[in-house]
Parts: structure tokens; C-alpha cells; sequence
């Protein structure tokens, strides 16, 4: 018979856990930066040992990791709630490009401990970001389908020209280009950059 104390926990104490656990790393690692906080560090205030926390995440790049997930989660709520907005489709494609845009700016300049997240996650394990990059071409490519269908735009393969939109516009979100660039005289303005994409959708 397994012994009390290495019973593992029910799955929704586990979820909890797990959840505090981000919840307190997240706390630590805005306060302190990633670098300066340990597995220890989180323990400690979370009243756990090391061992106990290593059960759930198998290292502390896990839980960064974890959390910027958790991050992009946030973010896609928000892109879907503008493609299920009110608006043309070039409207709905200039307020998510924007909106990015804003909160990028918002995120990783004005909070540089969280851009040391995300970077930490998408240099360690670019494959936990990917999910949150196709996710944004899809509601590119949704909102291209949506004016193809009203006359707005006239593309022939939706899903490329989400594709080029995205990437030609990812200089205006992408954590470390918004943080280093941001000085650049030349760089274009979100709405300046979106109006461009969305004019290059109409051409015919």
C-alpha cells in the first residue's frame, strides 16, 4: 500500500497547484526578473519544498515557459474577441493589428521583466510559442475569408496572405524588436503599417 504522504494528489488538487504555483512565479519573476528568482525562491513562498515543486514543472524553464503560454492564452482571447466584433472586415484587420501592436508595446517596454519571460521561452523552446503564432494567422486568414466573401478584398490563397500579413507586420509585436528598435526614426506606426497590409488585400 502506497504510503499517505506519496499519495499523489487527486487531478484537481494537482490543477491547483500547478496553478498556484505559476501564479506565484509569475509574482516573483515580475518583482525579481527571471534570472535572480529560483526554484528555492518559489518554495519558500509558496510554504513547499524544491522536491515538491519539481513534481510539477521539471525545471524552472517549464514554468516560464508555462507562463507565457499562459500570457498568449490572454492574448488570443482578445484577437478573438475582435473577429467576432463589430466592423468590416478591414476594420476588424486594422483593430487587431493595432490593438497587438498597443499591447506589445505595453507588455514588453513598460514591463521589461516580462519581456525576459517571453524572450526566456521563445529562445529555450520555441515550439511552446508556436501554437500562439498560428492561432494569430488564423484570425488573419479569417478576417481575409471574411472580406473575400463581402468584396472587400480579393485574395486568391487566404491562408498565404495571412501568412505574409503576419509576417510582415511581426516587427511591430515582436518582443525584441519593439524593445530594441523603438528609437528607430524610420520605423513605420502601426496604423500606417496595418493600412498598408490591408490595401495590399484589395488590390486586384
Amino acid at each position: 500500500m502506497t504510503p499517505p504522504h506519496l499519495t499523489p494528489p487527486p487531478p484537481h488538487d494537482a490543477a491547483d497547484t500547478r496553478a498556484r504555483i505559476l501564479g506565484v512565479a509569475e509574482r516573483l519573476f515580475r518583482h525579481y526578473g527571471y534570472d535572480k528568482t529560483t526554484v528555492a525562491d518559489l518554495a519558500r513562498e509558496l510554504g513547499m519544498s524544491s522536491a515538491n515543486v519539481y513534481r510539477f514543472f521539471g525545471s524552472k524553464l517549464e514554468i516560464v515557459e508555462a507562463i507565457a503560454v499562459k500570457m498568449f492564452e490572454e492574448r488570443h482571447r482578445v484577437n478573438r474577441a475582435i473577429l467576432e466584433g463589430e466592423g468590416s472586415p478591414s476594420e476588424r484587420l486594422m483593430r487587431f493589428f493595432v490593438e497587438n501592436h498597443r499591447l506589445s508595446v505595453e507588455t514588453w517596454t513598460e514591463e521589461r521583466k516580462v519581456h525576459d519571460i517571453v524572450e526566456v521561452a521563445m529562445t529555450e523552446n520555441w515550439s511552446a510559442i508556436e501554437g500562439y503564432l498560428t492561432a494569430f494567422t488564423d484570425v488573419v486568414e479569417e478576417l481575409i475569408r471574411q472580406g473575400n466573401a463581402c468584396g472587400e478584398f480579393a485574395v486568391d490563397d487566404a491562408r498565404r496572405a495571412a501568412v505574409c500579413a503576419f509576417q510582415a507586420f511581426a516587427s511591430l509585436i515582436h518582443p525584441t524588436l519593439i524593445v530594441h528598435c523603438s528609437d528607430d526614426k524610420e520605423k513605420a506606426e502601426a496604423e500606417e503599417l496595418a493600412a498598408f497590409i490591408i490595401r495590399s488585400l484589395r488590390c486586384r
